[in-house]
């Protein structure tokens, strides 16, 4: 198992990821997985987002899960490497973002592993199968569309390859994954179609990064503290 570098840890602490066991975890990723959770889940949301809606609620977890969800494909492209362990390992907790509650996201750091050039593919398309599984949880607990799922995570994806390919010394994996995101083969588990293409048009990340690229609005102007997104195409 390959340790962590200060400057990974660094990254993930960014995107409310963190290596340390939290104080009082709130639910696991396996819980979101278990149907008769899912009422829990969503009301212990609303309490803690305060939002308006159930929707909003889901929503601003959904882009939380969708940062773990970056990093995991970031750590692959930037250093060949994934975070492989169990859903039970994955914890929430309360944490305080620029004075506002949220879930912080904290996972064992001695689950990571190398990925070899021979399975990058499966290894994009199981990451892609993850994701699925969850949104299909979430749309169980509100009423929300797999697109603001999808959105809530390709953001965050789209500013990291923007800047990988930035970078001359780190643009050909970037290129290269976002080649498998954009073709079907990788999605194709669950959809006929890259939801991911479907997103950038098939762009470069500097033609799209501060520009209204979502389709779909994230509900952020429903939870108090929280700025109405700049690009949200509901305006």
């Amino acid at each position: 198992m390959p340790a962590l570098t200060y400057d990974q840890i660094r990254v993930l602490n960014l995107f409310g990821v963190f290596t340390e066991n939290p104080d009082r975890p709130l639910f696991t990723l396996e819980n979101l997985h278990k149907d008769f959770y899912l009422t829990d889940f969503r009301n212990l949301m609303m309490g803690i987002t305060q939002a308006s809606t159930e929707t909003a609620a889901v929503s601003h977890f959904s882009r939380r899960y969708g940062m773990f969800m970056a990093m995991q494909f970031y750590m692959l492209s930037m250093y060949d490497e994934i975070w492989d362990g169990k859903k039970v390992d994955v914890r929430f907790s309360l944490i305080n973002e620029f004075g506002v509650n949220t879930l912080g996201t904290f996972i064992t750091p001695n689950d990571y592993r190398f990925v070899e050039d021979k399975e990058r593919e499966y290894v994009i398309s199981k990451l892609l199968y993850q994701c699925h599984e969850v949104f299909q949880q979430f749309r169980k607990t509100t009423s929300i569309s797999p697109l603001t799922l999808w959105e809530n995570l390709f953001g965050y994806m789209l500013w990291n390859y923007y800047e990988q390919l930035e970078n001359p010394l780190l643009a050909d994996r970037a290129f290269e994954d976002l080649e498998i995101l954009e073709g079907t083969k990788a999605w194709q588990l669950f959809s006929n179609k890259s939801w991911f293409y479907q997103y950038t048009g098939g762009k470069n990340p500097a033609d799209l990064i501060n520009k209204p690229v979502r389709k779909s609005c994230c509900f952020s102007k429903d939870i108090p503290g929280l700025m109405h997104c700049e690009y949200c195409p509901m305006k």
